[in-house]
């Protein structure tokens, strides 16, 4: 994961009993710390080979603060019969926990949630259970492996929605055991696979979490990654298909043209911010006769790539599906096409694209079972059973939320327009779905906000403004009942100063320039109905 795109995933970038339950406290706790004052060396390593909560404890090291993060205790434990994590106690904790989802096929452990420890949070992740072999892969990464999967039922029930509860149970009683009181409020935070993580305990454990962020969720994981993924990369490695560097850009430049106008979104400043009135016909960049011709145009076959992409991916007759990708104009970006979509053309061989290696794992070993297989070949919609099979396991796209608004849960859901990898179009249809399921909007807002941030990638990155603390808001929302309306977002250079800031809209109103003021100040723009 040499891009930006790729260490955001990583990094960001997985009906049964309860084993947990979130605390409930008063209404208006504020999740005061610890009891008493103790020795935090001391109290870090008491936990060391300690069996706590299920699990074994091989490693409890205090870690001191540094520029990001506070001083803290780093516990590395053992669930049976191979899910391991790591908790981060902090030495002045907020009396809260945190879990912070994982990314793609998981099988490694997340490192620290730097924004959640900031706050005083004790924060957890795991590896959902199995370890990931980076040598299996192309792209060395454990995230893009799902070998692990091929036989192995616990592994792929712990990764679909068995692994976070399991890890809750024994992190709430570690918890317990360094600071002498319960957490008084628990949050799942996750983008990607951890967004799809986070509506899982949404849906399946309603009492788990008292609030949850689901950050660009995968939640109809067959369907993106068996059906459109492989849908996609069928339709760029057809012949003619291949895209070159600068047949991305000129499309990425033709839609900015038509879409980042005055009159669409108050600028033109490299970012389609309106992004519902955008409307742009690739076959108006058509080379002559369809043929290519160079890279200021496209060829027939780059035109049906292109439609194919934006176009919605019904599977096995309909048994899941997918929403197309909007164009946002921002496709050259480094995270987005050169990344998922074409790899770094052109020298890029198809396997070095995110969307090929994630379809081309899944398929091999959680559709056909068979490593051998060509996936490019394989056909999803001949293969019903399969589809319909992994799905019920992974998939976590039921819209009904009931039984978390009614246990008092908090969701907040977020994406970013230029992803890449999940189209915001499918979390627009899923929170439209889920509003419908609540009753209507009045009744959808007692509980969940949703935010789409243009211009951002998948997770982070892009010419958008991609940072904005939702852990923040969620938890004022939780403990005050301060629910959240438009926030602010930012971008922040290499040394974390911020660039621009815009405010991040409650969906389905943008950020639009007044008029006047300071381009990459907040209070330039206005949250407008589209």
């Amino acid at each position: 994961m040499m891009t930006h795109g790729r260490r955001a995933l990583f990094g960001a970038i997985v009906g049964v009993a309860v084993l947990g339950l979130a605390g409930c406290g008063d209404d208006d706790d504020d999740g005061g710390g610890q009891a008493a004052a103790v020795n935090p060396q001391q109290a870090c390593d008491a936990l060391a080979g300690q069996s706590v909560g299920g699990a074994a404890i091989s490693a409890a090291t205090l870690v001191a603060a540094t520029a990001t993060t506070p001083e803290h205790c780093r516990v590395a434990g053992r669930l049976p019969t191979k899910l391991n994590f790591e908790i981060r106690l902090p030495s002045n904790w907020n009396g809260k926990l945190h879990f912070g989802g994982g990314g793609g096929f998981n099988g490694a452990i997340p490192g620290p949630d730097a924004n959640a420890l900031s706050k005083g949070f004790a924060n957890v992740s795991s590896d959902s259970g199995h370890a990931g072999n980076p040598a299996s892969t192309p792209l060395n990464s454990p995230v893009f492996d799902a070998s692990w999967a091929l036989n192995d039922p616990e592994a792929l029930n712990n990764f679909a929605y068995l692994s976070t509860p399991t890890v809750m149970a024994a992190a709430r009683e570690i918890v317990q055991r360094r600071y002498g009181q319960p957490a008084t409020r628990a949050y799942f935070e996750g983008c990607s696979n951890g967004g799809r993580e986070a509506l899982m305990n949404a849906q399946r454990f309603p009492n788990l979490f008292d609030g949850i962020i689901s950050r660009a969720p995968a939640y109809n994981f067959t369907g993106l990654v068996g059906g459109a993924f492989n849908r996609n990369q069928k339709a760029f490695a057809a012949p003619g298909g291949a895209f070159t560097a600068g047949k991305i850009t000129a499309l990425s430049t033709a839609v900015l043209a038509a879409c980042d106008t005055v009159a669409a979104d108050g600028v033109r400043d490299g970012v389609v911010s309106n992004l519902q009135a955008c409307s742009f016909n690739p076959a108006s960049l058509r080379c002559p006769g369809g043929a290519d011709t160079g890279d200021t145009c496209l060829s027939d076959a780059q035109i049906n790539a292109v439609n194919t992409w934006i176009s919605d991916t019904s599977v096995a007759g309909g048994v899941v599906a997918n929403r197309g990708w909007p164009l946002t104009g921002n496709e050259s970006d480094p995270g987005a096409w050169p990344t998922w979509v074409t790899g770094a053309p052109p020298s890029a061989p198809p396997n070095a694209s995110l969307q090929f290696q994630f379809q081309d794992q899944f398929i091999k070993y959680m559709l056909a079972k068979n490593p051998a297989i060509n996936s490019l070949a394989y056909s999803p919609d001949a293969n019903a059973g399969a589809v319909q099979g992994v799905s019920a396991v992974i998939d976590a796209a039921n819209p009904n939320l009931s039984l978390f608004n009614a246990r008092g849960g908090k969701l907040i859901l977020w994406h970013g327009a230029n992803d890449s990898a999940i189209s915001v179009n499918g979390t627009t249809q899923y929170y439209q779905q889920a509003v419908a399921a609540a009753g209507g909007q009045a009744n959808a807002n007692q509980f969940m906000r949703y935010y789409v941030a243009p211009g951002v990638n998948h997770c982070a990155g892009g010419p958008g403004a991609d940072r904005a603390d939702l852990l923040a808001a969620l938890d004022a929302w939780v403990t005050s009942n301060a629910a959240p309306a438009d926030l602010t977002a930012t971008r922040a250079d290499a040394q974390g100063a911020a660039t621009l800031a815009r405010p991040l809209c409650v969906w389905p109103r943008y950020p639009r320039y007044n008029g006047s003021g300071d381009v990459n100040a907040v209070g330039s723009y206005t949250c407008t109905a589209p």
